[in-house]
């Protein structure tokens, strides 16, 4: 493509910068919390519409969806949750890209902690603030705008491209895998996940679980007859500790290079007792492993139960009365493409034409839904996103305005190079 059509591309981004924002603001301020992305699908759906995309809006259906080997369990199912589908489609003869990204977030409370309304997308210093800014409404907003922008300066692609925009990933990742299901695929991917705009072709994988304790009850006078789940759960908050210094020390990844930061297996709960005057006889903790691609899922969820045992074994009430450990909640598998792969080359490429600078490649310390892309859809795909990792899901959460730009310029170069003009 000649410098000149590449420039034009550029140039209308730019020239459609205060838009961009305006469109990134109003997709923050429609909130959606996971189970309730309804209204944040129904406006991303007729904006692609409004655009001249080929919309595909549908809703899973749950029991199907417990057919498949990657369904995860969960406690309500998709009514009035779609995912979406929008396809460009090509003039023929080029390479499909299919971009995938999710709308749902995670809780805010009451707004508590926050300086302002979460839902606000208020701008300040040259950022966008609010639940879901950085995860991940700026990755599904730079990969509409991209395309959008193309068609605006009269580009015609050859190979399709599909935007996948989806819901429940903070929960499941179902959405990703019911697109899979619809038999939705393309000749690569890019997940527009919190990476910093870090070029990362693997993503960590996480486990949640759950440990029972059950201690000997007493009456709270005769307290020292029984024996304390409080205690007997310090006891497994240090065998849990002991299994994350072991998994630091042995566990190996080219892309993870600091392996404390992407292998945290901790207790993050720890609820014991059900009185203030009462003793403490039973405790239930829960937690979660990190773990990177390569790895035995199943084998390290096994780790942790033979941790467990060989902690209780030693203790001269759980030998008799040991603790069960359940997996419950989110499990998502590690997932990664080879470094090489034409698609992680292309956007690294094309980022530095964008920035001047080298991109990081690396792993992303976050489990994503690439791993049902990758695994299940034939569709090798590569994260590169506008959001920070580091303030997803915190309050204050932000994007750059900056970053958010850049990624809408990488993403238009990139569908370009990849699907052919």
């Amino acid at each position: 493509m000649s410098q000149e059509v590449r420039k034009a591309i550029l140039d209308t981004v730019d020239a459609n910068r205060d838009a961009a924002v305006a469109f990134l603001q109003k997709m923050i301020s429609i909130p959606s919390v996971t189970g309730d992305e309804a209204a944040i699908q129904e406006f991303v759906a007729g904006y692609m519409k409004n655009i001249g995309l080929d919309v595909d809006m549908w809703e899973t259906d749950w029991e199907e969806l417990k057919k498949h080997p990657g369904y995860r369990s969960v406690s309500r199912g998709y009514e009035n949750r779609p995912n979406i589908v929008a396809i460009h489609k090509g003039t023929g003869g080029g390479r499909s890209l299919l971009l995938n990204g999710h709308t749902d977030v995670i809780p805010v409370g009451n707004g508590e902690g926050w300086s302002d309304n979460p839902w606000s997308a208020s701008i300040k210093d040259g950022k966008i603030y609010g639940r879901g800014s950085a995860d991940m409404k700026s990755g599904v907003a730079s990969h509409i705008l991209a395309v959008e922008y193309l068609k605006a300066a009269g580009i015609k692609l050859k190979g399709d491209v599909l935007i996948n925009v989806v819901i429940d990933e903070e929960v499941s990742g179902h959405g990703t895998l019911d697109t899979v299901i619809r038999g939705y695929k393309a000749d690569a991917g890019i997940s527009g996940e919190t990476s910093d705009l870090a070029v990362q072709p693997a993503c960590i994988g996480r486990i949640w679980f759950e440990i029972a304790v059950q201690g000997k009850p007493a009456g709270i006078q005769k307290r020292y007859e029984g024996i304390s789940a409080i205690d007997l759960g310090n006891k497994v908050v240090a065998a849990v500790k002991e299994l994350e210094d072991h998994r630091v020390a042995t566990v190996k990844h080219p892309l993870y290079p600091n392996a404390l930061d992407s292998l945290p297996c901790i207790i993050g709960s720890f609820q014991a007792g059900n009185y203030p005057s009462a003793f403490p006889d039973t405790a239930l903790l829960k937690g979660s492993i990190g773990t990177v691609p390569g790895e035995d899922h199943e084998g390290v969820k096994q780790s942790l139960v033979d941790k467990i045992a060989e902690m209780a074994a030693q203790d001269p009430w759980m030998k008799d009365h040991p603790p069960v450990v359940r997996f419950v909640g989110y499990d998502a598998e590690a997932s990664e493409i080879p470094v090489e792969h034409p698609i992680v080359n292309l956007v690294s490429q094309v980022y530095t034409e964008v920035t001047g600078k080298q991109p990081v490649i690396t792993g992303r310390q976050g489990a994503a839904d690439t791993r049902f892309l990758n695994s299940y859809g034939n569709t090798p795909t590569v994260i590169f996103g506008p959001g920070s990792t580091a303030v997803m899901h915190s309050n204050d959460e932000y994007v750059s305005i900056d970053d958010y730009i850049t990624a809408i310029k990488v993403m238009a170069l990139s569908i370009y190079d990849w699907c052919g003009a």
